[in-house]
Order: structure tokens, then C-alpha cells, then sequence
């Protein structure tokens, strides 16, 4: 989330160079001569407003973003529409490009329950067990575990593992039906995880 702090602060100047281009342009056109301007890719996210959607890229879910971002090659600056770990997410896929969260307070409940002393705390209590994260986890725990997935993919990918007893966090309701469809079982972190 560091990175993704330190460079939202460039936001600021963005904002500010929107007032200076005019009065007589309308927020949109000001918007899309400065995303030209700065080689900008705006990204929004499914649940975002019309008008945000309008004038993005890219409108789809976090990871499919973040995926569309890596392939503009000349864009130089990533706006992603969205909340925290979104923006981290494609920041991590996106290593070479600036990524601007537009609103520093947009977070992710789901994200924000789970913190990495949860994580090596579980770690202990079963030091043979894989940590499987999903997508909707901030940064910091993502550097914790061993695979990531989405909501899409994560019966393939917790098959895919040699392991009956795997740590998941933190979406609890989606832990449960993993754990349905592959006969594993799936420990959930936070240990009340999101439901």
C-alpha cells in the first residue's frame, strides 16, 4: 500500500492541473486531455458510478483490470477507479507503470480484516499447511502466502495443491464451499473470517 500512498499523492497535482486547464472544458474532456497527456490507462471497477465508467479504459472486476493494464504498453500511469488492494494488485502486476488510487479512503472491509501477525500466527499453528489467499487481500498479506486466487478460480487452484489441510483467508463464506467441492479442509484466517 506504500507505493500505491505515495504515488496517489501525485493525484493531488492531477486534480490541481484540472482546475488550471479551464473553466470552459467540462470534467470529462478535462479528464481525458490529462489522461492523454500523462499516457494514463483509467481503470473502474464494476460498481462505480456511470459517469467514472464513461470515461475509463477498462470498466471489469480487479484482477481482469489490472491484467488489461499490463497490456498497454504505452501507458505510463494507471487511474484504477477502485479500493486498496485493487490498486496493489495492479501496482504488483504492473511494476513499471505509476498507479494513482483516486480516493486514499476507498478500502475493502474484506481486505482490511486480515493482517499478516494473523497470518504467521496460523503459520505456527500449522507449519505444514499452504496459505491460500484470495484476491481481495491487501499487499502485505499477499507477500505471506503461497498462492493467490479469485472467487473463479479457487476450486482449481486448492485441487492443484498436494496438501488435505490448507490456511484461507479471508473470505470464510468462500473457504466453506471450497472446501465442499474439494474434500479438503480449509482453515479459515482470519479464524471468523468475512461472511
Amino acid at each position: 500500500m506504500l507505493r500505491v500512498k505515495v504515488i496517489s499523492l501525485v493525484l493531488s497535482s492531477l486534480i490541481f492541473n484540472l482546475r488550471v486547464l479551464g473553466e470552459n472544458m467540462d470534467l470529462a474532456q478535462k479528464i481525458l486531455k490529462l489522461k492523454k497527456e500523462k499516457k494514463a490507462v483509467i481503470l473502474a471497477h464494476n460498481y462505480q458510478r456511470s459517469e467514472i465508467q464513461d470515461i475509463a479504459d477498462y470498466v471489469g472486476d480487479s484482477i481482469e483490470l489490472s491484467r488489461k493494464a499490463a497490456q498497454e504498453k504505452d501507458a505510463e500511469m494507471i487511474v484504477f477507479s477502485a479500493v486498496d488492494f485493487m490498486a496493489e494488485s495492479a501496482a504488483i502486476l504492473n511494476p513499471d507503470k505509476k498507479v494513482l488510487l483516486p480516493c486514499l479512503g476507498a478500502r475493502c472491509p474484506m481486505a482490511q480484516m486480515l493482517t499478516v501477525d494473523e497470518i504467521k500466527r496460523a503459520k505456527v499453528k500449522y507449519p505444514k499447511a499452504p496459505v491460500v489467499l484470495y484476491v481481495n487481500t491487501l499487499a502485505s498479506c499477499k507477500a505471506h502466502c503461497d498462492v493467490c486466487c479469485t472467487s473463479a478460480n479457487a476450486v482449481e487452484v486448492i485441487k492443484s495443491l498436494d496438501a488435505d489441510t490448507i490456511l484461507f483467508g479471508p473470505d470464510k463464506n468462500l473457504a466453506e464451499y471450497v472446501s465442499e467441492q474439494t474434500g479438503k479442509k480449509l482453515i479459515s484466517i482470519p479464524e471468523n473470517g468475512f461472511s
